[in-house]
């Protein structure tokens, strides 16, 4: 499951919902923009109850319109009956010239669209959607061991301090 956070309201009104730390794992992060979410009432009281995994989900571009996939927002249990479907396409809110510069680099040089976090800024459900290039299996070994020599060192530094 997506590593899901509770952050207080920053300075300018955005609070953390989900964050999908697998995706900086599996992928080499282009560059990020933010895009609304099309959503129904009941999967925003899902957001607020943080009830979300983002881990394998993407975004497509089909027919000049970005949707996000693979996103599981839990079903909201007071609606009971009347609750949105958990897995559904939703739509993302982008500017058409962003939607066409993003379609031309997934198409020509092989990047995918990977969201990064959902979060809701001035009450509005946001979405950061990465430009995303696939790490091989030599390359997440090798962020592995940056990551673990870096630890040693700061343990080491930690320990010298004292």
């Amino acid at each position: 499951m997506a590593r899901v956070q509770q952050k207080q309201a920053g300075k300018n009104g955005s609070q953390l919902v989900a964050d999908n730390r697998k995706a900086r794992h599996d992928f080499f992060i282009e560059e990020s923009l933010e895009a609304g979410l099309a959503l129904l009432g009941t999967e925003v009281k899902s957001l607020r109850d943080h009830r979300i995994n983002l881990r394998d989900s993407y975004a497509r571009i089909k027919d000049g319109q970005a949707f996000l996939h693979g996103v599981h927002i839990g079903a909201f249990a007071p609606a009971g009956q009347f609750s949105h479907k958990e897995t559904r396409p939703r739509k993302l809110l982008m500017h058409r010239r962003e939607i066409n510069r993003l379609w031309g680099r997934v198409r020509e040089r092989g990047y995918s669209l990977v969201p990064l976090k959902i979060y809701f800024k001035d009450g509005r459900a946001k979405v950061e959607i990465a430009l995303a290039k696939g790490k091989k299996l030599y390359d997440k070994r090798e962020s592995i061991a940056r990551k673990a020599n870096r630890r040693e060192i700061e343990r080491i530094f930690k320990g010298r301090n004292r």
